[in-house]
């Protein structure tokens, strides 16, 4: 059986560590606990890989190991459904952790990851972080928010996403990408296919691509290929404004 800890010794190049010099931001975990999970004194706290653009990096079903986190490009986080259709959890950005909601309470990773993107991934072992979480108590209380916020915003997105229509989780998608990534020149900083919206939305390539043109034909997007602008964010969110679109980013 081929685990998460062979595959990234075999197909991801490892790079030298360093330290989490990404963004200064106060809510992030990782750069609040930098002298820590950044450790010179312990070389195997951390070590840095690179994965190219399409590989996957975690293996759903495969054994825990450790959790990533991510310095530079973008991931896209799945699960395999019913008959074996993807369907797609978030899609994640630097600064951002991939892998915990498996660490410390399952034995197998719940969820897959590849690079949409050439990525560089800070990769700490379970057995670091468990060591790290028994020592450090401020820590392992700020772990402690961190999953209860990515909970919270777990269970209101399941909420509102049972409630919307087709075209409502179409347009909430298009949405939480233009949060999450922004534009340039006029179209979402992160090209999807049309299958990857409906893997995201939960719906069926077909319908997406109806929605599309309807939102077209309004007025309210353009598209160029793979390509998605917005036209008119206002009606957009106005849409979904009930469903509170804003939660997921």
């Amino acid at each position: 059986m081929l685990t998460t800890a062979s595959f990234l010794k075999s197909k991801l190049a490892p790079s030298t560590n360093g330290e989490c010099n990404i963004c200064k931001r106060t809510s992030c975990l990782i750069h609040n606990f930098s002298e820590i999970l950044f450790n010179p004194d312990v070389p195997q706290s951390n070590t840095v890989l690179k994965c190219r653009k399409g590989q996957q990096f975690i293996i759903e079903g495969a054994p825990v190991n450790g959790l990533f986190f991510i310095k530079s490009g973008t991931v896209k986080v799945f699960r395999t459904g019913i008959n074996g259709r993807e369907q797609i959890v978030r899609f994640a950005r630097a600064c951002e952790i991939v892998g915990h909601r498996g660490f410390g309470t399952q034995e197998y990773y719940s969820i897959g990851a590849i690079a949409l993107q050439d990525a560089e991934l800070h990769y700490f072992s379970k057995e670091f972080l468990q060591e790290v979480l028994m020592n450090n108590p401020d820590f392992t209380y700020a772990m402690m928010l961190f999953y209860a916020n990515e909970l919270n915003r777990s269970e209101n997105k399941v909420k509102s996403i049972s409630q919307m229509t087709v075209r409502e989780r179409v347009v909430d998608t298009i949405l939480y990408i233009n949060r999450k990534f922004g534009e340039v020149n006029g179209f979402l900083n992160l090209p999807l296919s049309r299958k990857e919206y409906a893997d995201y939305a939960g719906t069926s390539e077909e319908q997406v691509i109806r929605v599309f043109s309807a939102l077209k034909k309004e007025g309210l997007i353009g598209a160029s290929g793979k390509k998605i602008g917005i036209n008119n964010i206002d009606l957009l969110r106005k849409e979904i404004s009930e469903h509170n679109f804003f939660l997921d980013s």
